[in-house]
């Protein structure tokens, strides 16, 4: 039997900015401090085609030293110097990078496409120095090189300081710079203050939170399938739905069928949906803004109205959430809302489901290439049913979806009711 892959880590060690930057601190908007509470995300680039030429790890060091002077915050750490009321403290310390090398080829590990992965998450994920908490490091990396001359490269990213997008907009300016342009294409945007401040609602009770046993799994939906669904829709309601919509709808019929709850039970559906198009008044530009500007929505129905509807239908439901959401979010921007929308039931009953295939990380180049796949690792989370829609492995197309929704005595009809529309 085959050794197990292993993986060598350097020491992690700082890359600061190429130039000199402000220092002082900077206010992080209400959305920041609201959305997402102090979470690091962490996710994997995968290059397959070997580099050829210049020393790719220095190239790619390079264009983190030289994106941190325009992106001078993200080479700050996080500091909280009143409760509840976090900052960034521009030190210019720069952003912690590891080297690391592994044993095997990609094609040994199957490209890491298998969950769970055959090689640890700890091993391709960069942390910093024992001394340095996690939770105030605003992004790091590491690459980990392969026998083949493939990459991985790993980030780990403060959703407090970015949401996806934002997070996707920096690591294209890393590539940019890596590959030699004198500087990012798109100017990066703070304006942090620019978002107004609406009254914080009165917080309730704190949720209590049930950690489920969910099983582990990854399905393909071809483009054929989801095709079919636009065209059904089309022909029915004479609209255009996004792919987001007819996937949603797929999952949350099939999980209602699956997890048969009692006919008038409620079952929930929540997303983030991206509100940066409704920025346009409050930023210079929202093109360069690479905070959080995401707002949840979603819906809730009876599990027989779900079960019962067709797909159709259910499309149709979840574009009227998302376009209440674009209202509620300017109704909230305003002042004028009259609770927290962040207060999402956090039960069984609830699938909240996040779209990764259209974020940016896929079209990252820091000098060799487009990744052939970029998955996410948060998926040590087990307090609420989850969904994560990827690009699946390069050349495949469709989407991917890596699912963490149910539990085992759910899993065969909930996998049976996806094949029939997969």
């Amino acid at each position: 039997m085959a050794a197990a892959p292993t993986v060598a880590k350097s020491p992690p060690a700082l890359v600061p900015p190429a130039g000199p930057t402000p220092g002082g601190t900077l206010p992080l908007s209400s959305i920041d401090k609201t959305a997402a509470v102090r979470v690091m995300v962490d996710f994997i680039q995968v290059f397959h085609s070997p580099p050829s030429g210049d020393d790719q790890v220095a190239t790619m060091r390079q264009g983190f030293a030289r994106a941190l002077v325009p992106y001078y915050p993200v080479a700050g750490r996080i500091a909280e110097p009143s409760p509840g009321e976090p900052v960034v403290d521009c030190t210019g310390e720069g952003v912690w990078f590891v080297e690391a090398a592994a044993s095997c080829s990609l094609a040994d590990v199957n490209g890491l496409e298998d969950r769970p992965l055959a090689i640890p998450k700890a091993d391709l994920i960069p942390r910093p120095p024992a001394d340095h908490k996690l939770d105030d490091q605003i992004l790091l990396a590491q690459i980990t090189k392969f026998s083949c001359g493939g990459y991985a490269v790993g980030i780990c990213f403060s959703h407090l300081v970015f949401d996806g997008q934002g997070a996707a907009q920096f690591l294209t300016a890393v590539g940019e710079m890596a590959r030699g342009l004198p500087e990012p294409s798109t100017k990066p945007i703070w304006s942090r203050d620019a978002i107004p401040n609406p009254p914080k609602p009165p917080l309730g009770p704190p949720p209590s939170f049930t950690a489920f046993n969910f099983v582990k799994s990854t399905v393909e939906i071809s483009l054929d399938s989801i095709k079919r669904v636009k065209d059904q829709v089309a022909a029915e309601t004479a609209q255009r739905c996004s792919t987001f919509d007819v996937v949603t709808a797929m999952i949350f019929k099939c999980r209602a069928a699956a997890i048969r709850s009692a006919p008038d039970a409620e079952v929930r559906l929540g997303f983030a949906a991206g509100t940066r198009h409704l920025l346009t008044n409050a930023l210079p530009s929202p093109d360069g803004y690479y905070g959080n500007c995401v707002y949840p929505g979603g819906l809730a129905r009876t599990s027989q109205e779900v079960t019962e509807a067709s797909l159709v239908e259910i499309v149709t439901a979840i574009r009227e959430a998302k376009d209440a959401l674009s209202a509620r979010f300017l109704d909230w921007l305003g002042g004028g809302a009259k609770d927290s929308h962040y207060n999402v039931s956090l039960d069984y009953g609830t699938l909240v489901v996040t779209d990764w295939s259209h974020v940016g990380f896929n079209d990252v180049d820091y000098g060799f290439g487009e990744p052939t796949y970029v998955f996410t690792l948060n998926d040590d989370v087990n307090i609420v049913p989850s969904v994560v829609y990827l690009k699946p492995p390069k050349p495949k197309q469709g989407i991917r979806l890596v699912l963490q929704c149910v539990e085992e005595p759910h899993a065969a009809v909930f996998t049976d009711e996806l094949e029939k529309l997969a």
